[in-house]
């Protein structure tokens, strides 16, 4: 006799297959998800510290880069948090103590936010305290990523990492609007006091982390065969010519910072607009994932970088129409433009960046996974602050400041075009069936990828 699956059960599978992506739940799984969701969340506070900035401290849209590099450098140094996870145990654990220690520096740095910032210097630590938090629970989490992104099949390939960065947009999407509706009501350093209580689910959800407390002692030997085993990996051709590619396509010039400042000073964007501007864009981030998981994550690299970087250019020099302000001119007003342009724009960035993602966890051998991930990933991260120094320093060659905003227009201009110098080096990235498969091992990386 055939038994009939029961409504509940089916709907429950339905759940897994198309919400979850075939991951069955578990309590680690519900762990690592939010924690991405927080990472998410703690936009609430993006626009408020923006507005610290400008408003608060007196600082320039320069100004404003620079230190945004800066505060960027903890996300730099991912592979140190990487093997002190991978290497040092505290208290026999490798991933629980280091996810707990990260929500207690976010609330650190956002309490000091809130009550102890007077000046860019202090501001710049605080800041940089707070990324040291994200970026830390970040590697420890990449690392369970990438333990199970190894067993995935082909097919399967970026279906975790899909649902992760699908969590982390769901939270940014759930506090975007929030972010400017809440400084409408109060002030910044509420916001900062509000947001201060999110790292605490991260120290939370640490012990829902399947982790077998080892009983070895830690030996500054394990270490330095991480180290080992990280350089070998790093040598290989097949992984450091498309990180070096990453790093050249991410590190062109952004001119983001003086954007905020003539979005609010010249155009008039109140706190609430550029709520509902951050609203559209993690609602777009969404559906670039969901773009790439159901239409493109078997497509050659190439080919998405490729058309990716050429229509993201191309669009992005459409802020020309917002500077010019010609979009009047076709009775479309200064916020339906910038609305449609955000959400366009975002759309193409993340389906972008969804594999690189999948080509690194699929590239980091077992034993050395957190760290070489990390890595990788502060490659990315350094190409980022790279960006930010170098639209420092355009807008200051270019005068354009928190008033003068009569050169932005040849700031777009560079910052675009600039976007499309690294097609030429496609060819650095894997071909169609260079991508090692769920059977390949340490060894065969090499000659599996060129």
């Amino acid at each position: 006799m055939i038994v009939s699956e029961s409504p509940i059960a089916a709907l429950k599978q339905r759940f897994v297959d198309k919400v979850l992506f075939g991951h069955q739940p578990s309590p680690e799984l519900l762990a690592i998800l939010l924690v991405y969701f927080v990472q998410g969340i703690l936009g609430l506070a993006r626009l408020a510290v923006s507005f610290f900035l400008k408003d608060d401290l007196g600082m320039g849209p320069a100004e404003v880069s620079a230190l945004m590099g800066v505060a960027s450098i903890p996300w730099m140094v991912k592979p140190f948090f990487g093997l002190l996870s991978d290497g040092l145990p505290i208290f026999g654990y490798r991933r629980r103590p280091y996810l707990i220690l990260s929500g207690l520096l976010g609330v650190g740095s956002w309490v000091a936010m809130a009550t102890g910032v007077h000046s860019a210097a202090a501001a710049t630590a605080a800041i940089a305290l707070g990324s040291l938090s994200v970026a830390m629970s970040d590697v420890i989490v990449d690392s369970l990523v990438v333990e199970r992104a190894r067993g995935e099949s082909v097919s399967a390939a970026g279906s975790l990492q899909s649902l992760c960065w699908g969590a982390s947009a769901i939270g940014g999407l759930m506090t975007a609007y929030f972010s400017g509706a809440l400084l409408q009501q109060f002030d910044v350093k509420t916001v900062f006091l509000i947001t201060a209580t999110f790292p605490l689910i991260v120290s939370a959800v640490a012990w829902l982390i399947s982790e077998e407390r080892s009983e070895g002692r830690s030996e500054w030997a394990e270490v330095k065969a991480q180290v080992g085993l990280l350089k070998a990996a790093v040598s290989q051709k097949s992984i450091w010519l498309p990180t070096a590619f990453l790093f050249i396509w991410q590190a062109m010039p952004s001119g983001e910072s003086a954007f905020f400042y003539f979005n609010t000073n010249e155009l008039g964007f109140e706190p609430e607009f550029l709520g509902r501007v951050r609203l559209v864009t993690s609602f777009a981030a969404i559906v670039g994932i969901w773009v790439f998981q159901k239409f493109l994550k078997m497509v050659p690299f190439r080919v998405i970088f490729g058309w990716s970087t050429v229509i993201s250019s191309v669009l992005g020099l459409s802020m020309l129409i917002l500077v010019t302000h010609v979009n009047r001119e076709f009775g479309i007003s200064d916020r339906w433009f910038s609305l449609g342009d955000s959400l366009i724009l975002t759309v193409m960035g993340q389906i972008a960046f969804m594999p690189v993602l999948v080509l690194a966890a699929r590239l980091c051998p077992a034993g050395v996974e957190a760290t070489l991930f990390a890595l990788l990933m502060s490659v990315v991260n350094f190409s980022g602050f790279v960006s930010y120094q170098l639209g420092a320093i355009l807008m200051k060659v270019l005068h354009v400041t928190d008033t003068n905003f009569e050169k932005l227009w040849l700031l777009v201009l560079i910052t675009n075009l600039s976007g499309m110098l690294p097609l030429p080096l496609l060819g650095w990235l894997p071909g169609a069936n260079e991508l090692p498969t769920d059977e390949t091992d340490e060894s065969s990386v090499e000659t599996t990828v060129v």
